[in-house]
């Protein structure tokens, strides 16, 4: 990062972001990617792009774009949402493509489809790609666009060993992040059309999302890719470790395929703020949800020893 090559990149002459979003586009068989600074203001970016101002985005209840975005597709595109139940991994086609709402009789358009890979509150899951093809497909039919916030489409990636533009490929606009799982300390990148990617442009710049000498950013996201993506295997070991060994307490709420425990502690002797706080005392950080539910991930900052201390203190605290 601090021997990286600079410019400007509001206009474009930052060397080594235009190196950054060139390698992305061509890694998901794009024809181009725009840095930005966050996942959200990705998303965000990728969504005004395929719908406009007074139209609908489907999404799944539990979506980030819809859950952790503060109602910024309402606020910043002028953008209608509306969700289908929670299903995580187990996406119903046909229900989605029942909810599509063509022009007309006065309702919402429907404009796109969003979904997430993994998906973060469905605990890591992975959709699988024939269900991403039948969703595109419906689409398609359906004349309307379809986004993947594939903030942790790296974990997919190594997890289902499905090649990245394969997943590309199926979607008009997709959003991927450096820091979930690959260590960058920040960004992450829309990827899309090279049409699209020019007025992502003007859309970033309003969003206050333009850097000058980004290139010292970009460069953290380029060790990244190129030294800890196939190493995310670890981090799925590391988590399938610990389930196994939180397994027998009964909270561990569903399948884990990547690097995401998730916790139901509705029959734990503790509430998950009392086990959050109770875990942090011991060295051991659990992310909290909510009442009753957690979350432990696993990453590049968690080696076995890590994993071996979380399994010697949170099993402790269940059987309390």
């Amino acid at each position: 990062m601090a021997t990286a090559e600079v410019g400007d990149d509001v206009y474009g002459e930052d060397p080594t972001v235009n190196a950054l979003e060139a390698e992305i586009a061509e890694r998901f068989g794009h024809e181009a990617a725009l840095f930005t600074p966050t996942g959200s203001m990705a998303n965000q970016i990728a969504v005004q792009l395929l719908v406009p101002p007074a139209s609908e985005l489907l999404c799944d209840a539990d979506a980030h774009v819809v859950t952790y975005e503060i109602g910024a597709a309402a606020a910043y595109g002028g953008i209608s949402t509306r969700t289908w139940p929670v299903a995580g991994g187990d996406l119903d086609v046909d229900a989605v493509a029942a909810m599509i709402r063509p022009d007309g009789f006065y309702a919402v358009p429907t404009r796109a489809v969003a979904v997430e890979q993994t998906h973060n509150r469905a605990g890591g899951a992975v959709i699988p790609l024939d269900t991403l093809r039948a969703l595109r497909a419906a689409a398609g039919a359906a004349g309307v666009g379809l986004h993947c916030d594939g903030a942790r489409i790296w974990h997919a990636h190594v997890a289902d060993r499905v090649p990245l533009p394969d997943y590309g490929g199926l979607c008009d606009t997709v959003s991927v992040c450096l820091s979930k799982g690959l260590g960058a300390p920040v960004g992450s990148l829309v990827i899309s059309s090279a049409e699209r990617i020019d007025r992502a442009r003007w859309i970033r710049k309003r969003m206050g999302g333009g850097m000058r000498q980004a290139g010292i950013l970009a460069a953290a996201g380029q060790y990244a890719l190129r030294h800890h993506v196939d190493r995310l295997a670890e981090d799925h070991a590391r988590a399938a470790r610990l389930a196994a060994a939180l397994a027998p307490s009964g909270v561990v709420a569903g399948p884990v395929r990547t690097n995401i425990v998730p916790l139901d502690l509705t029959k734990a002797p503790l509430d998950a703020p009392g086990f959050g706080a109770a875990a942090r005392a011991e060295g051991v950080l659990v992310s909290v949800l909510g009442p009753r539910a957690a979350r432990l991930v696993t990453h590049l900052d968690v080696d076995d020893a890590g994993i071996d201390r979380a399994i010697e203190v949170l099993p402790a605290l269940l059987s309390r």
